[in-house]
């Protein structure tokens, strides 16, 4: 489970400002499209040493984290809104606009700190 969390950590920490991924999709990026729930635990386990982005992941919606998870329900909001991400109508990220293409952007060679 260490590993699987440290890959998990070494994608988060290339998901660049502006821009979120979802629980599943980094499942997908990491070849396990069926895990975005144990990416959730990973992300709950984030060191804070590590100074990853945790609040540019969020669900396949676009919804925020429960409130316990940033310490309130608009913290994770607000960064993201000072960051550029824009919300729809209905509170949700627009995805169309912010979700992070991985595919073309995860390199490994980057992260031999988080090793």
């Amino acid at each position: 489970m260490k590993d699987f969390f440290i890959r998990v950590y070494k994608i988060v920490a290339q998901i660049p400002e502006g821009k979120v991924a979802t629980y599943g999709q980094i499942a997908l990026l990491l070849g396990e499209p069926r895990s975005a729930r144990i990416v959730g635990w990973a992300m709950r386990a984030a060191p804070a040493h590590l100074r990853l982005p945790c609040h540019r992941v969020v669900n396949r919606l676009g919804e925020m984290a429960p409130a316990y998870v940033f310490g309130t329900s608009e913290t994770q909001r607000s960064i993201l809104v000072h960051e550029g991400i824009t919300f729809k109508k209905n509170g949700c990220i627009d995805l169309e606009e912010h979700l992070w293409n991985g595919l073309d952007s995860v390199k490994k060679e980057k992260f031999k700190e988080i090793d």
